[in-house]
């Protein structure tokens, strides 16, 4: 660790002299030997540091969301080429060109911040070997060496022995104590980021590899920080605690105010904008505005959240435009009722088919009744349509025709025998 740390020695003296500058302040207010003064002096080294990473952070949500949508593309890729991986990569390169994705984007931010963690991590071991680095000068040092945050002095580690703990008027108990407890929380703020990223902000119409690379990372990811942070300083537990905690703040942010498409939060976000929406009758914000403007351009392609969003404003006498304002319905107001019914709901009841008769019911019948008419069928009977009519002109043929055999209301031709005028049987001769 010290010869990767060493590496970064070039950025040492600006985390240094962020470091004291931070101390002066918090000096002034709870002196300049305590644990206090220290502790807050690097937890605004983070805090300024992750401020300055927001637009990477941004870049990483988009190349998030874009090697999602990609998935099923490389996946085709992959299945066309699987003999030839010379050929699989130009396909993807070509692919990441045409739709403007990195890969290495998601990693940005780690990337970026990196050095900084590496400087600092370099500063507390020279104050932990009585070394001044960077802005920290011996008075500095010495001030530094007599910080604890709750018992535990800011150089120590969980594997320091007990001389080294001694040397800094510690006991070795508390070292381990507030190094356990500090490695418990940081790795589990890093599972329960990772864990609200795959259950609340993963798209789960779409099963790609990509989905089960996240799952595995939820679990290597803290196992991680628990190997490397029994040699991580406490200053530097404190540095990476803090970071997972303001990453852990600003992935809910996101997932609640800008989900992904197709997940979960988008379902519980667009019940919140139908709810403002429906309540004031218009788009709140550019964020409201630029969700609303998304959702009607995709048309065809929106997903099941989404149409259940438009459906939602139709029905609320709602209508979103492409601009992404919402305007009121007319024509959705002018189809409610007076009391406040859709004019679907006071439609006639439809028609209902007659009820099938059995075979035996229809057996038992009387031999001259006939089957009960449905509303769907025609009547046979004469209408008084007036004088003129064909009707009245019309033979009463139907009627001299023979009855029909009694049998269930039906005439079968016998076994055998074509239906219709029979040839006459010559006679037998004897």
């Amino acid at each position: 660790m010290d010869t990767i740390a060493s590496l970064f020695s070039f950025i040492t003296w600006p985390v240094s002299w962020v470091i004291v500058q931070f101390h002066t302040v918090y000096g002034a207010i709870f002196g300049p030997d305590t644990g206090w003064a220290w502790g807050l002096s690097i937890v605004s080294l983070v805090i300024l540091i992750r401020i300055c990473l927001i637009p990477l952070f941004v870049k990483q949500i988009k190349a998030t969301r874009g090697m999602q949508t990609l998935q099923p593309e490389m996946k085709k890729i992959q299945e066309r080429y699987k003999n030839d991986k010379q050929r699989q990569s130009e396909e993807m390169m070509k692919l990441y060109k045409e739709t403007g994705t990195n890969p290495l984007s998601s990693c940005l931010p780690i990337l970026a911040q990196s050095p900084f963690f590496f400087a600092l991590y370099h500063v507390l071991n020279g104050i932990a070997s009585g070394d001044t680095i960077g802005a920290v000068n011996q008075d500095l040092l010495e001030s530094a060496q007599k910080a604890h945050i709750f018992g535990a002095p800011l150089a120590s580690k969980f594997f320091s022995s007990e001389s080294d703990v001694t040397a800094l008027s510690a006991s070795l108990t508390d070292v381990r104590v507030v190094t356990a407890i500090m490695i418990v929380l940081m790795s589990a703020s890093q599972f329960f980021t990772q864990r609200q990223l795959m259950t609340k902000n993963v798209d789960t119409t779409v099963k790609t590899p990509f989905m089960q690379q996240q799952k595995m990372l939820m679990y290597v990811f803290p196992v991680m920080f628990a190997v490397f942070g029994v040699n991580f300083p406490v200053g530097v537990l404190v540095y990476w605690l803090t970071t997972n905690v303001w990453t852990m703040g600003q992935q809910m942010y996101v997932i609640r105010n800008n989900p992904t498409p197709g997940s979960k939060a988008q379902a519980a976000y667009l019940e919140r904008l139908h709810k403002s929406l429906t309540e004031h009758g218009k788009t709140r914000g550019r964020g409201q505005k630029a969700i609303v403007k998304a959702i009607v351009a995709k048309g065809r392609d929106r997903n099941e959240f989404e149409r259940k969003f438009i459906n939602g404003l139709n029905k609320s006498g709602l209508a979103a435009q492409p601009d992404g304002n919402v305007e009121k319905n007319d024509a959705a107001v002018a189809a409610q009722s007076a009391d406040g019914t859709t004019a679907a709901t006071t439609t006639a009841p439809k028609r209902q088919q007659p009820k099938r008769q059995s075979k035996s019911q229809r057996q038992a019948r009387p031999a001259g009744e006939s089957e009960p008419k449905t509303s769907l069928e025609k009547s046979d009977e004469p209408q008084d349509a007036g004088p003129g009519s064909k009707q009245e002109s019309k033979p009463a043929a139907a009627a001299k025709k023979p009855a029909q055999k009694s049998g269930g209301g039906r005439s079968k031709a016998q076994s055998g025998q074509r239906k219709g005028p029979q040839r006459p049987k010559s006679p037998s001769k004897k």
